[in-house]
């Protein structure tokens, strides 16, 4: 797929968004794209669906490009969703209520293009319309990355001359200030309650905060100045996040967002922001896009699906409704850009060269770039308490790689199922344990060390040395009773060219045509396990080389290497 003009990426988004105008309700103010559940509600089911495409229209209606069908299913959708009259009323949002979320691309759709969403609206409707989303100013919000939903609404609402609350907007931003780490970096929230750093920072605290640098410039210039300065020190470091393949790191929490992952970027150059040679910055947006196209992530209709590289219930968190995935439409910021932008015509350059061992420090990540292309990121599983969902899965394997994803757990009650790829899982009565977060950790500038507990009694340092075609392992278990650990490599796709898997002494190697881990240990007996389908985010099928040892009641040291290749 050529994705080199504004054509080009006009014609994607067109294929990602025309399958869905027959879809909408007779209103237009709902658009429901599937029947899974979640946590919320099915009208604001409906709603988030015909917010979320907004991202991606309201930039491509800026840059010049014309759609009148979507224009006026819009502005159809925009009055009927916000009169309480209307039988596809929205409804009263409450305090951490998701429509919040979805207000987010109105208010840029304001700021965009209000000649097309808010000037053709009669009195009455702009009257509804302001109304709805100033319900914002007036309840609470959870204290993360939402609190610039509450900025980008009041943004809007103030750019077409309606009541807004710009100082509890200024009050937002300070708290977000205040989460701040250093390096470009956030967390998404307060860092002794929050303290993981994902693609929300990216693509939202950075995204956000660097839209506001573009539509706030002219009343707040220093702070906007601040968010351009932290969106070019994260730029830099940023890039460390993709494969030269086009893939991003599959770590952390809503990874169904998918392509929202080079979103940053896109910001940047809307932005006149260089973090990156413009050249390199379209290159990290044309691979990820064009690796993403290359996944079956549509359905039959040409909707995408709940998923990573495939449609996947398992991985998904309680938030992620039918409509979520179109949260990757941010991607199309660059869309904004006229036709005479230098974007469209430079061409997509490589990533530049960068070391083979990075600590990116402010991201608590070790990164590793291997020869043959991959990246790995080893992590301390430093995570929130309040789980959204599989935190163990998303953010506590040793290593996150972007050749060979990583897997989500069907259940605990056996190891198949577990499918603990690049985890040391320990059985006990038949049972799972693996790493949910650390106790503490440390990272220097080669290794990754950190300590941690899967289980009552059992207390493990685990050690991890990047080094050749992989990296070692050393834990050091001190439990109080006997039981049997498993040491596992990465998932490997089976049936597929070239597949082959076979355990052999101290060693477990699987392989296809395309990729290999192996899995060394000493002492230790090698054993394939037959992951249950599903639960890969790359790929249905794989088998998990693994090393298993017999830990004692007492003190042990396991030492593991794991190895992988790509062909």
């Amino acid at each position: 797929m050529e994705l080199q003009t504004r054509q080009d990426f006009a014609a994607l988004l067109r294929r990602m968004l025309d399958p869905l105008k027959p879809l909408y309700s007779p209103q237009k103010a709902l658009l429901q794209l599937g029947d899974t559940g979640v946590s919320y509600p099915p009208r604001t089911i409906g709603m988030e669906g015909f917010s979320r495409p907004l991202w991606g229209l309201a930039p491509y209606w800026m840059g010049g490009g014309v759609d009148e069908d979507f224009a006026a299913i819009y502005r159809k959708g925009l009055a009927a969703g916000s009169d309480p009259q209307n039988p596809e009323y929205w409804g009263d949002p409450g305090d951490y209520d998701q429509l919040f979320v979805e207000m987010a691309a109105i208010g840029c759709a304001l700021l965009e293009v209000p000649q097309i969403v808010w000037d053709p609206l009669t009195g009455e409707q702009k009257k509804n319309l302001a109304r709805w989303l100033d319900t914002i100013n007036h309840h609470e919000l959870p204290h993360c990355n939402w609190l610039f939903f509450r900025v980008l609404v009041n943004l809007g609402l103030d750019a077409v001359g309606m009541p807004c609350n710009l100082e509890r907007m200024y009050h937002d931003l300070d708290e977000v200030d205040s989460w701040y780490v250093g390096s470009g970096w956030y967390t998404d929230g307060t860092p002794d309650v929050k303290p993981q750093r994902d693609y929300y920072i990216p693509w939202a605290i950075q995204y956000y905060g660097v839209l506001y640098s573009v539509f706030a410039a002219g009343r707040d210039p220093a702070r906007a100045e601040k968010f351009r300065k932290r969106a070019l020190e994260f730029g830099k470091e940023f890039a460390f996040w993709f494969d030269e393949n086009g893939a991003a790191l599959p770590y952390g929490r809503s990874l169904g967002y998918r392509f929202g992952q080079c979103a940053f970027y896109s910001a940047c150059v809307f932005a006149g922001l260089e973090p990156l040679p413009l050249d390199v910055m379209k290159g990290i947006i044309v691979r990820n896009l064009q690796w993403w196209c290359q996944r079956p992530i549509f359905d039959r209709d040409g909707v995408l699906t709940i998923g990573y590289c495939y449609p996947q219930l398992y991985m998904s968190e309680k938030y992620n409704s039918p409509g979520s995935p179109y949260w990757g439409m941010k991607t199309f910021l660059v869309l904004a850009l006229p036709e005479s932008h230098p974007f469209w015509s430079v061409p997509a350059a490589p990533l530049p060269p960068l070391p083979a061992l990075y600590a990116m420090k402010s991201a608590d990540l070790l990164f590793q770039r291997l020869p043959d292309g991959q990246v790995n990121a080893y992590a301390p599983a430093e995570v929130e308490c309040s789980e959204h969902g599989q935190f163990s899965e998303k953010y506590g394997k040793f290593v996150y790689n972007t050749r060979f994803g990583f897997s989500a757990s069907r259940s605990n009650v056996q190891l198949e199922q577990a499918a603990p790829d690049s985890m040391l899982a320990f059985v006990i009565d038949g049972y799972v344990f693996i790493r949910r977060h650390s106790e503490s950790f440390q990272l220097w500038g080669d290794r990754l060390i950190s300590k941690w507990s899967p289980f009552a009694g059992i207390t493990v340092v685990t050690e991890l040395i990047p080094q050749g075609k992989g990296h070692i392992r050393r834990h050091t278990v001190q439990s109080s009773i006997a039981c049997t650990a498993y040491d596992c490599g990465f998932a490997v796709p089976k049936f597929c060219a070239g597949f082959a898997a076979a355990a052999d002494g101290e060693t477990a190697r699987a392989q296809n045509a395309a990729l290999s881990c192996t899995v060394t240990g000493q002492g230790g007996t090698g054993c394939i396990v037959e992951a249950w389908p599903n639960t890969s985010l790359y790929t249905p099928n794989t088998v998990i080389p693994a090393v298993r040892y017999a830990i004692p009641a007492g003190t042990v040291t396991l030492t593991t290497c794991v190895e992988s290749e790509c062909r």
